[in-house]
């Protein structure tokens, strides 16, 4: 397969650019994911302890990282999508973009004052309002049953830390929901 016939040229245009900018965001999660697991902290005499997974991850996303680079690098880019619904003169949308960045940003430092269940909320309901949905409402709902719901199993069920936010902590204390 040449490179023209995966979509790509030999010369470095705007696309190849933007893929490559894509892989280096994969590359660099991977790099995170991957320092994060080394911090978890483990049980002593663990065997198999919760770094596993963060691990398992991190390999995935630097393994996938490494090969887009190599494929952008080689001239090789992805196909254009080929949909109906796919209208190829569409700009970016940067407003939506930045509403979601903003909301991104935002849930990261509410998430320990609100707690999972709330954020998840923001998050869902936020989502939904930036990408122009009808009833924005519905997806803070949606939010709130599926955050209250991983709450439950993560963080009292499993016994998995997942902040409940401080007014929650302090109407009801530190303890765990059962038990």
């Amino acid at each position: 397969m040449t490179s023209a016939e995966a979509g790509g040229s030999g010369r470095w245009g705007g696309e190849r650019i933007g893929e490559l900018i894509f892989a280096a965001g994969i590359l660099a999660l991977g790099v995170y994911a991957f320092v994060g697991a080394f911090l978890i902290r483990t049980p002593a005499g663990a065997q198999v302890g919760p770094r596993v997974f963060p691990y398992l991850v991190s390999v995935i996303l630097l393994g996938a990282g490494i090969a887009l680079v190599v494929d952008v690098v080689r001239g090789r880019l992805g196909a254009k999508e080929e949909g109906e619904d796919i209208d190829p003169n569409a700009t970016t949308d940067w407003w939506t973009m930045a509403r979601l960045a903003a909301l991104l940003v935002a849930v990261i430092f509410l998430l320990e004052p609100l707690g999972w269940w709330l954020s998840a909320a923001v998050l869902f309901g936020g989502a939904a309002w930036s990408l122009g949905a009808k009833r924005p409402w519905l997806g803070f709902v949606i939010g709130l049953i599926l955050g209250i719901a991983t709450q439950l199993l993560f963080g009292e069920v499993l016994g998995l830390f997942l902040p409940r936010g401080l007014a929650f902590d302090w109407w009801y204390g530190p303890g765990p929901l059962f038990g």
